[in-house]
């Protein structure tokens, strides 16, 4: 089974991402979807436990955010594969500025989470990671390199 976490400031793809690679395969976990920490443990707990492959689809901005989530992992016995997305703040306030409702997030949070960025790294337990950017509306999928 496959654990994949999605990080990067908000409005930078990841929920685009995951409806066009993991939609048909894997769980969604996601606190946009499930509005609370509870709610979210419960789905991830049982997927790890079905097992049934899964995305974290949340900022994941620190070290500290995702150990919860592989460690977890680790210990059912999945993959873990990471995805960073570049969080040019510019292009992620504009494509926030073109949402409605509960969707546009207010600007201080975004800029918020963009200060908190720590890159990933494999001795956080990644058994693969990537970099995301988003070109015209595609995504473009490069493996992890730490001169990135």
């Amino acid at each position: 089974m496959e654990g994949v976490i999605l990080m990067g400031v908000q409005a930078s793809g990841k929920s685009a991402f995951y409806a066009s690679q993991f939609a048909q395969t894997h769980l969604l976990i996601s606190l946009d979807m499930l509005n609370t920490r509870r709610k979210e443990r419960l789905i991830f707990q049982a997927a790890l436990e079905a097992p049934q492959s899964l995305v974290v689809d949340n900022t994941n901005p620190t070290v500290a955010c995702r150990s919860r989530y592989i460690e977890s992992l680790k210990a059912h016995h999945f993959e873990v594969k990471g995805y960073y997305f570049q969080s040019e703040i510019g292009a992620c306030l504009a494509r926030n500025a073109g949402r409605t409702g509960s969707n546009k997030i207010p600007e201080k949070g975004l800029l918020a989470t963009h200060k908190k960025l720590q890159l990933p790294s494999f001795e956080e337990g990644f058994d693969e990671l990537f970099y995301v950017k988003q070109v015209s509306g595609k995504f473009d999928i490069k493996v992890w390199s730490d001169e990135i």
